[in-house]
């Protein structure tokens, strides 16, 4: 292996390739001078592990020992989270600005070591630190699918592998609050118990665990029970794009108690959790001045109406010496309140598409001097196998606008919209992305990111792995017109009995054609996948999970390549016959979801992700 044919993750802003080899087949010494203790044994036990492991790939003939260097030096830089790492012949230096640079360095030269040749690095010197303080990852863990402990530690490995440095679980109702059972009893919730385990597995991989509830809109779940509907805004339910809610969705934010019941909530949530900061959501307040705040909202206005409890709810929150994080979204419509808001609270600009204007949107924080976020997605769910050019643009688009504008934090958010039908696979090529251009966006372009998460992610060195997630995401773009926070091929699947599914909006654009075209590329993809070689203990899982997707597209294409072929292209004008077959497979591949779910997830919300799909 030469510099040149060096493969990492996420790229570094400079590498300077330098002669010779470093041959680290031999014994391994390493010396550690400013680092904290924790870190200092991490980075000791971390080094000798990247160097044993060459040395047993090598036949260790004639190899002399190797000596690390590793010194935390604050005052050799200008960024946080920097470091130099010079591979020489017979030795290896590290530079750290801090303790998180030393790690960095370390993770970094871990990856070099898994491509050793011969017990052989090339000698390199890599100067490197990232655009953003925090980069983060936040999972869905409240439309369904709840990851198992196992499932959880295996991510948070691969995070602190890609230098993301900030996890989140998005919660509605799934931790289990111990005056709150009714509400959570069948998701099969994490535990306080579970969350202080997690929490210090985070903390010893230099990640940060941040506790995210949502505290004002989406709290169907909770006003689903008797006991909990008086505190809604509309506890008769409401409607919202022609689709009919049975009961509320948002907290009226003029009972006093609806902020009552916040404050319990907060008591038994957050003392699971070491961080200081505090994700209370608010987003997407939908019936807000519709109910019981409409008086109130037609005489202080509706955007003043949620800032008031939005307020209350940062005074709770420092009560507990926390700094608040908050979706930004319902602000935004009233930016005249932006000025209002807290100094020491963190707006979260958030957007999904590739085009969504992030640098208008931060411009309006950053001019009232706000701390914030850019929150991208990984553009998972509604779609079954990802949008990846759309996931790469709107990535990229937030990394690029929060550098300009100040952002401190950027968060890469994962979905579960609809059921939560996304494997986790599916997801992993897009956390890659996100933290290679939330590292350093200059440096990190789609063509380089896919052979590193390929390698380093998927740990397959055949690259076919990597190829499927990325083209398996822009299988759906065949057909159709262009689809918003979704795909094509999605919305046939789990829309395939709907007689008017074809009738209007992208879908009125698709033909048989592209359903048969979509459906012959999955094929190819499937005999690509077979080729892949994941040495990840669970890569025969992964492999099932692409597969389990790509069926799932090859159907909703079959599906609608036959309506579309058919005069008034219903489902009831497709043969019987035909029906029968397709209802066979719906229910082959409903099973399967069962069986793949349960290796990775709880129990609990899967009988409600799979009544999702068509009755047929």
């Amino acid at each position: 292996m030469t510099v040149d044919d060096c493969i990492l993750l996420p790229v570094p802003r400079k590498m300077v390739k330098r002669s010779g080899v470093c041959r680290l087949a031999g014994r391994c010494s390493v010396e550690t001078k400013g680092a904290g203790r924790e870190t200092d044994r991490w980075l000791r036990e971390e080094v000798a592990a990247a160097v044993s492991c060459v040395a047993r790939r090598s036949d260790g003939g004639g190899a002399a020992a190797v000596s690390f260097r590793i010194a935390v030096a604050p005052e050799l830089f200008r960024h946080s989270q920097a470091y130099r790492l010079r591979i020489s012949p017979g030795a290896g230096e590290i530079l750290a600005s801090d303790d998180a640079g030393a790690r960095y360095a370390v993770t970094t030269l871990r990856q070099i070591c898994r491509q050793a040749r011969g017990g052989c690095v090339p000698c390199v010197f890599i100067e490197d630190w990232p655009d953003f303080p925090v980069r983060g990852v936040m999972l869905d863990i409240s439309r369904d699918r709840v990851p198992t402990m196992e499932t959880l530690y295996s991510l948070v490995d691969s995070l602190s592998l890609m230098k993301v440095n900030q996890f989140q679980l998005y919660t509605e109702h799934t931790f289990a609050y111990p005056q709150h059972k009714e509400v959570w009893q069948n998701a099969s919730p994490l535990t306080g118990e579970e969350v202080r385990a997690l929490d210090d597995f985070c903390r010893r991989r230099g990640v940060e665990l941040v506790p995210n509830q949502n505290s004002f809109g989406h709290m169907e779940r909770w006003f689903a029970h008797e006991r909990y509907r008086r505190l809604s805004e509309k506890p008769e339910g409401f409607s919202l794009r022609s689709h009919r809610f049975p009961f509320g969705s948002t907290l009226c934010p003029v009972d006093p108690a609806s902020i009552a019941f916040l404050k319990g909530l907060y008591r038994e949530l957050l003392p699971n959790f070491s961080s200081r900061l505090f994700n209370v959501g608010c987003d997407e307040t939908w019936e807000l001045g519709e109910g019981r705040s409409r008086a109130a909202c037609e005489k202080r206005g509706k955007g003043r109406v949620y800032l008031d409890f939005l307020l209350k709810i940062h005074r709770e929150v420092s009560r507990h010496g926390r700094t608040m994080q908050f979706w930004g979204d319902i602000v935004l419509r009233h930016p005249e309140l932006i000025p209002c808001l807290p100094t020491d609270a963190i707006a979260l600009v958030w957007g999904y598409e590739y085009d969504h204007p992030f640098e208008e949107q931060c411009e309006k924080f950053a001019a009232c001097g706000l701390s914030f976020y850019v929150c991208p997605g990984t553009s998972t769910w509604l779609s079954l196998a990802g949008r990846t050019d759309n996931a790469w643009g709107n990535l990229r688009a937030a990394a690029q606008a929060g550098c300009a504008s100040g952002a401190i934090g950027f968060l890469n958010t994962d979905w579960g919209d609809h059921g939560h039908w996304q494997p986790y696979a599916v997801s992993l090529l897009p956390y890659a992305f996100g933290a290679a251009v939330s590292w350093c966006s200059a440096a990190n372009r789609q063509e380089d990111v896919v052979p590193g998460a390929c390698l380093h992610l998927f740990c397959d060195p055949t690259g076919k792995m990597a190829q499927v997630a990325c083209e398996l995401g822009n299988v759906a773009k065949k057909v159709g017109g262009r689809t918003y926070n979704s795909s094509s091929l999605f919305h046939i699947l789990f829309g395939a009995d709907r007689d008017d599914l074809f009738d209007e909006g992208p879908l009125a654009e698709a033909t048989a054609e592209q359903c048969r075209e979509a459906e012959a590329e999955v094929q190819r993809l499937r005999a690509l996948l077979k080729r892949a070689r994941s040495a990840r203990t669970d890569g025969p899982l992964l492999s099932a999970e692409f597969r389990q997707a790509g069926e799932l597209l090859a159907l909703a294409a079959r599906i609608g390549a036959l309506r579309l072929a058919t005069k008034d292209r219903r489902w009831s004008s497709v043969p019987k016959r035909i029906r029968c077959r397709l209802r066979a497979e719906f229910r082959r591949l409903s099973a399967r979801q069962k069986v793949l779910w349960l290796k990775r997830s709880r129990p609990g919300g899967l009988a409600d992700s799979l009544s999702r799909l068509p009755r047929l």
